[in-house]
């Protein structure tokens, strides 16, 4: 199966179990009480999840981290590698030493956002992002990707043993005019115990999964897997804040029989701020995330979603 036949194959699939969850949620709302159908009112919630980023990434390495998953598909360093896109046919030549400068970037996620209920959202949209590294001012502020995707509470603890189980899964493109495009998966799976009734403190675990497809057959990009725990604790003026701290585990990108970044396993540490409104609506947030790369690399994210409906 060609590259772009799977990159189809993916956005089907993450469209139809976005589709199959909104019909189980809409389902839900229709045959549950009077209680359940206040929580999961019509019309649902639309809003752009309006996010700003401002990252640092060291030289010689790809980071991706525990950010938003747009961010999974800027990898400034592999534009180091844009010339070997058509080498020629027979022996391959000599490659130079191949290195990437530490770069600064400044991105804006776009994503039109549709919670269809307390238990499903939707959401597409695009990114925009400027760059610049010790040996080049500041890019054009862009369009650079765009993406889709969902995520759903699989499974809701309401006072049970048993923990919420949210999985998020998204598909983000380069634009075709990127030195390299790439196609990323982004899939995350996390639990969710909440300690009270009113969930406004409890424990996290997850596990994060990132594949990249770079649309060359010279580099290929291993896949990127986190593991983490947490926890959250809200207060009564719905102020919240999370912690997660992981293992990230890279196996390294590979160009012909060189490896120009090497794999590592580090640590990585995130850091969330929100204000909620009374019925858990995000109205600001403010992340900070460090993850070694192996070297520290540093985000810093401000997310103002703008309501077009908000329930």
């Amino acid at each position: 199966m060609h590259r772009r036949d799977k990159f189809a194959c993916g956005v089907a699939l993450v469209a139809l179990a976005s589709m199959s969850l909104s019909a189980v949620a809409l389902s839900k709302d229709k045959n549950d009480s009077d209680d359940s159908a206040a929580k999961d009112a019509w019309p649902p919630n639309i809003y752009l999840d309006l996010r700003t980023t401002y990252a640092t990434t060291p030289a010689n390495t790809l980071a991706i981290g525990l950010g938003n998953a747009s961010l999974s598909a800027r990898f400034p360093a592999l534009a180091t590698l844009s010339n070997l896109g058509s080498l020629p046919a027979g022996p391959l030549p000599a490659l130079p030493t191949l290195s990437s400068p530490a770069t600064q970037s400044v991105g804006v996620d776009v994503p039109l956002t549709l919670d269809l209920s307390d238990r499903v959202s939707v959401y597409g949209g695009f990114s925009a992002t400027t760059s610049r590294t010790d040996m080049t001012d500041w890019s054009n502020f862009v369009v650079s990707a765009w993406m889709v995707g969902f995520q759903a509470d699989v499974y809701q603890q309401n006072g049970g043993s048993i923990p919420t189980i949210t999985l998020q899964s998204t598909v983000t493109k380069s634009v075709p005019d990127a030195p390299l495009a790439t196609v990323s998966l982004n899939t995350i799976l996390e639990f969710n115990y909440a300690l009270n009734e009113d969930e406004t403190r409890g424990l996290l675990a997850g596990v994060q999964h990132t594949n990249i497809d770079v649309e060359t057959p010279f580099v290929t990009v291993s896949p990127n897997i986190i593991g983490y725990v947490g926890g959250y604790y809200q207060w009564d003026n719905n102020w919240k804040v999370s912690g997660r701290v992981g293992v990230q585990s890279f196996g390294g990108a590979q160009l012909l029989n060189r490896t120009p970044f090497q794999p590592f396993t580090q640590p990585v540490v995130r850091l969330d701020l929100d204000r909620m409104d009374d019925n858990d609506n995000r109205l600001f947030g403010v992340t900070a995330e460090i993850a070694w790369v192996p070297k520290p690399s540093y985000q810093l994210t401000i997310r103002t979603p703008l309501y077009a409906v908000r329930n």
